[in-house]
């Protein structure tokens, strides 16, 4: 096992290579959430040959990006690639699956995750660092203080700072390397913390749309034991990890909100952290139902997701079976 340092100078020499052979752009996970799209966007801030770049731009995630005016550049299917490519990176992504995009063939990859689980089938001219940490933005922040601190301005430490936030649920679901990124974030004092925090809290890109969709969710909710732990789930179309983390605000140790749209159906879930410590990993456990049912499953022990093929109930079914036949270990605070 290599240690983070060996890991670092790695990476460092892997882009120097890669920009040196022509663009390098940094692709960021498809669901476009701000773990993801900082990531993306701080990495590139120490390379000139770099582009963030990714299919979508989550809500948080475009409000304060366009706020920063970071360079962040949205790409489709058909992918269009530069056509001088040094090398590829990815940030936040378990599986060339959670891009949605179209990947060059020939290019070098270097994927830069924190997820328990990996579907990438690298060679030898390739790279991974995969980190057991809370957020993306933690390796990033390590690297850029270790070799490019000049490209830790302040706009980039506040992209990087809110997806440290919102990765670890407000630092709920932090390790002890959460807390040295966060110092590290805010270390010239620079950083308005409670400034962030209030942004990031903003409702000021929900619609009234947006709240009635929320209200919806809430008012399906139905509460059930799945083996030792009390979990409450309900449907939605929109917003379905907001719902499932009010929903926790109930007492349950883990929500499941289902949304079927295309013949698809997605179970978005949210966990406690004391469920968390007590056995519960939502990531592992929506990887095991894509392995048995088939589609994409994983995340955090936290907050994770599953998507896949089957219809609403049968996916609900699954779950919450998973659920309870999870043996709880009390592990107390």
């Amino acid at each position: 096992m290599t240690t983070p340092e060996a890991d670092l100078n790695r990476l460092h020499a892997w882009l120097k290579a890669a920009a040196e052979r022509g663009a390098v752009p940094v692709v960021c996970g498809a669901n476009g959430d701000m773990d993801t799209v900082a990531s993306a966007v701080g990495l590139a801030s120490a390379l000139p040959q770099a582009m963030a770049c990714g299919r979508h731009l989550g809500r948080l995630a475009k409000r304060l990006v366009e706020v920063e005016q970071a360079p962040f550049r949205r790409l489709s299917r058909p992918t269009a690639w530069p056509a001088s490519l040094g090398g590829l990176v990815v940030v936040d992504a378990a599986a060339p699956s959670q891009l949605d995009l179209d990947l060059p063939e020939g290019v070098p990859i270097c994927v830069l995750d924190h997820h328990a689980t990996d579907g990438w089938d690298l060679d030898s001219e390739d790279l991974s660092l995969r980190w057991p940490v809370s957020a993306t933005t933690e390796i990033v922040t390590a690297y850029l203080s270790r070799h490019a601190p000049e490209a830790l301005t302040l706009p980039v430490r506040r992209l990087l700072m809110a997806g440290l936030i919102t990765d670890t649920g407000r630092f709920k679901h932090a390790g002890s390397s959460s807390f040295q990124s966060a110092v590290a974030l805010l270390d010239d004092d620079g950083l308005d913390y409670r400034g962030l925090v209030d942004r990031i809290e903003t409702d000021a890109d929900l619609t009234s749309s947006d709240h009635g969709a929320l209200l919806k969710g809430l008012q399906r909710a139905k509460t059930t034991d799945a083996g030792s732990w009390r979990l409450v789930t309900t449907r939605a179309g929109t917003l379905e990890g907001r719902v499932a983390s009010l929903l926790l605000g109930t007492g349950a140790d883990v929500c499941f909100v289902v949304r079927h749209r295309d013949g698809r159906t997605r179970v978005t879930g949210r966990a406690r952290a004391q469920a968390c410590r007590d056995g519960l990993h939502l990531g592992q456990l929506f990887e095991s139902l894509a392995e048995v049912h088939g589609g994409e499953g994983g995340g955090h022990d936290g907050a994770a997701g599953w998507t896949s093929n089957l219809d609403r109930v049968a996916a609900e079914t699954a779950a919450l079976a998973a659920v309870a036949s999870t043996n709880r270990s009390e592990v107390k605070d």
